[in-house]
């Protein structure tokens, strides 16, 4: 499917119908959810109030595969979000878990890259075909969004990071915002 600039709208009807504007045809949750893995930013919204109802749609479908057994959100995890909507003020958990998927796309992504920079065995017949595969599996994992939020390279950073020194940067961010997170 190719990439637009502009976000799929899918339009609710009074019937509760979903309407892809870019088919013409009437769409459900799992369809949704495929253009989402394949790269695709959806906008719900209304028909008759024009009402944004992405959020509200997004949160369906992952309450859906978690009902479904295909859990990604651990309990304490989805506790510790039921209790940040009673906290008073601004909550730090929306930065917080932004920064959280960020790390993790930009580790996925350097472990691709790593994966052939690194790898001897990146000369031998078929391995194309393995990453392109290791690729693709990464792509679904973090929702299509592949390379889309890699750290670009500091000035002066000649030499590569290897995976471990790359794993325990990423340990130390995840500590310096668990620290600030529990002085808040």
């Amino acid at each position: 499917m190719p990439e637009t600039a502009a976000p799929l709208l899918i339009k609710r009807y009074a019937s509760r119908r979903l309407y892809n504007t870019e088919t013409s045809d009437y769409v459900t949750l799992e369809d949704i959810a495929g253009f989402i893995r394949a790269g695709r930013e959806v906008k719900i919204v209304d028909l008759k109030s024009g009402d944004d109802l992405t959020r509200q749609y997004l949160l369906q479908i992952v309450a859906e595969h978690e009902s479904r057994g295909e859990s990604v959100l651990p309990i304490a995890v989805l506790t510790d979000l039921v209790r940040s909507y009673s906290t008073t003020g601004n909550s730090v958990v929306p930065d917080f878990l932004a920064m959280s998927f960020d790390m993790l796309k930009q580790g996925q992504s350097k472990m691709v890259e790593n994966m052939t920079a690194i790898n001897p065995m990146s000369k031998l017949p078929g391995f194309d075909a393995m990453r392109a595969q290791q690729e693709a599996f990464m792509k679904a994992m973090t929702g299509g969004l592949g390379n889309q939020w890699s750290a670009p390279a500091s000035e002066g950073e000649d030499d590569p990071k290897t995976p471990d020194q790359e794993l325990e940067d990423i340990k130390k961010q995840l500590a310096d915002l668990q620290s600030k997170l529990s002085r808040m």
